[in-house]
């Protein structure tokens, strides 16, 4: 990813991506997409090695939005119920009362999310995609605004279930970490040497704010040409000779979404195709799959991204 351009970013985001890397040092650009996700109303899936700054980079967002945070780890005798809540009956009133889960809050980091059975991930699906939870046929919602960061070990696949293509498509995003460098590194020694920083770490926005701000980008312009862009890229991966699965149209109303958003956090009122390039590989890669005779012979989807996005038409205003 490129390193933002600070002078354009938007003042209010600019805040919030200054709070958070605070905390969390040299990772801006990751921040920045992972804000973009959060204003176009997206969940993020983050797969990386343990010791990075997963939960610490959830937990500054958090924190900086005076959002309510829960973290649920995932584990092979999670219940459904473990996350969304339980009716319980009450002796005294003689009716069952609602106990909430932990997924009702306005950031959840469901972590380790690949070790627990398909029947707790599934749990996930409905309140990512309606944001609202049936418990014995009640639905209840969930607070505004609502994000869930899905975190996976990329390295230890003993006893995991992988994600379903069908919430892989849920998740907005897939981000990665990475390690720091040895400057980062050195600067994340001394930073954390009296303090935890997360524990000094200030509110620059309230809940209400952040929402206001998802509903500003939904008014950013997006010419014909970039929307037919769009969607000549999705249909690209769903022809491609080395692709079994392409994108979904869930896919490119998420890419569609994700450009808003991201020329909003750089301070623009219109997309231009540099966003939708910048996004693709982050929004496409996870949910495409290779045929496997193409992996056996070295096709990948960042290959078959990078030639899709150079063999594809660039709108030109």
């Amino acid at each position: 990813m490129n390193p933002i351009k600070m002078e354009h970013t938007h003042p209010a985001v600019l805040k919030l991506i200054d709070n958070i890397e605070k905390v969390l040092i040299g990772k801006r650009s990751v921040i920045e997409m992972m804000v973009a996700a959060v204003l176009a109303n997206g969940h993020v899936l983050l797969e990386d090695v343990p010791g990075v700054g997963k939960t610490m980079l959830v937990r500054a967002l958090a924190k900086s939005v005076s959002g309510e945070f829960k973290r649920i780890q995932f584990t092979p005798d999670l219940l459904p119920t473990d996350v969304t809540g339980v009716a319980i009956f009450n002796q005294k009133s003689l009716e069952f009362e609602f106990r909430q889960g932990p997924i009702f809050a306005n950031v959840v980091l469901a972590d380790e999310i690949n070790r627990t059975s398909p029947k707790t991930q599934s749990s996930l699906l409905e309140a990512m995609e309606e944001r609202s939870v049936t418990v014995d046929g009640v639905t209840y919602r969930l607070p505004e605004p609502f994000f869930v960061m899905a975190t996976q070990n990329p390295l230890e696949y003993e006893g995991t279930f992988p994600l379903p293509e069908a919430q892989l498509d849920r998740f907005l995003m897939q981000l990665s970490l990475g390690y720091p460098s040895v400057e980062e590194e050195m600067r994340m020694l001394s930073r954390f040497s009296d303090a935890n920083p997360l524990e000094q770490l200030e509110p620059v926005m309230t809940a209400k704010e952040l929402t206001q701000l998802q509903q500003q980008v939904s008014a950013v312009k997006i010419s014909e040409g970039v929307k037919e862009y769009i969607v000549r890229l999705c249909h690209r991966t769903r022809d491609h000779h080395h692709v079994y699965l392409g994108v979904s149209p869930r896919g490119s109303l998420a890419l569609y979404r994700a450009s808003q958003a991201l020329a909003f956090v750089r301070g623009r009122e219109y997309v231009i195709p540099d966003d939708v390039k910048e996004l693709v590989p982050l929004i496409f890669a996870h949910r495409m799959l290779v045929k496997p005779e193409s992996r056996l012979e070295g096709s990948t989807v960042e290959r078959i991204l990078t030639a899709i996005l150079s063999e594809t038409r660039v709108p030109v205003s």
